[in-house]
C-alpha cells in the first residue's frame, strides 16, 4: 500500500523543518500558521516525518 504523509494542523507550530527537507515541494506553511500536505505530490518518503519537531506529521496508508 502507498503512504502519504498528513499534518495535525491543531499542533503544527508552523516551524518550517518538513518545508525544508520535502524534496517533491509537497509542502506549503498555510499563513504562518500551520503546514498543509499536497497528496497529490507527495510520495510518502517519511522525511518530513523524521524532521518535525513537535512529532505532528504521520505516514497512512491511501
Amino acid at each position: 500500500m502507498k503512504k502519504k504523509a498528513i499534518v495535525d494542523k491543531k499542533l503544527c507550530v508552523s516551524c518550517g523543518s518538513c518545508f525544508k527537507v520535502c524534496p517533491v515541494k509537497a509542502i506549503e506553511i498555510v499563513k504562518g500558521i500551520y503546514a498543509e500536505i499536497d497528496k497529490t505530490k507527495c510520495v510518502g518518503c517519511g522525511r518530513c516525518v523524521k524532521e518535525c519537531p513537535a512529532s505532528v506529521i504521520s505516514l497512512q496508508e491511501v
